[in-house]
């Protein structure tokens, strides 16, 4: 198995960040998705999120308010990630009243590519969503 974190600090408060991020249903269409729709609530819940080069099916598997933290699976292995057996986790961590640190781990198998581009892609996907968290919250 690889695995992939990240570790980033965004000045805002740490269920702000929460708030974002742990919105498993707050996927907005665009960019890259063509579409977006979920089923279900809260552990369990499955999120289809469709782009030109197929679906990605995840699955809440944990969602902790007290510890900030959550976790998703990828469920169908025809997914258009170069991924399989992947899981993920994120957690979030006060460092103050305005600040946190946000770690977002996955692990996974390559499929169909080395190693470093399946991790490439995947540091992209986390990057990528802190920094829309940042965007939203940082003054």
């Amino acid at each position: 198995m690889t695995t992939v974190q990240v570790v980033e600090g965004i000045e805002a408060s740490a269920s702000d960040v929460w708030n974002i991020l742990s919105d498993f249903g707050g996927i907005k269409v665009g960019g890259p998705i063509e579409a977006f729709e979920i089923e279900g609530e809260g552990v369990g819940a499955v999120r289809t999120i469709t782009t030109g080069g197929g679906q990605v099916i995840e699955r809440l598997d944990q969602f902790d308010v007290d510890a900030l933290t959550f976790a998703y699976c990828i469920v169908n292995e025809d997914n258009p990630l170069p991924v399989s057996n992947y899981s993920s986790i994120v957690k979030i961590a006060a460092d103050g009243d305005k600040s946190c640190t946000v770690e977002w781990t996955g692990t996974f198998e390559p499929k169909g590519v080395d190693e470093e581009t399946a991790s490439k892609v995947v540091r992209g996907i986390y990057t990528g969503g802190i920094m829309g968290a940042r965007k939203a919250l940082e003054a």
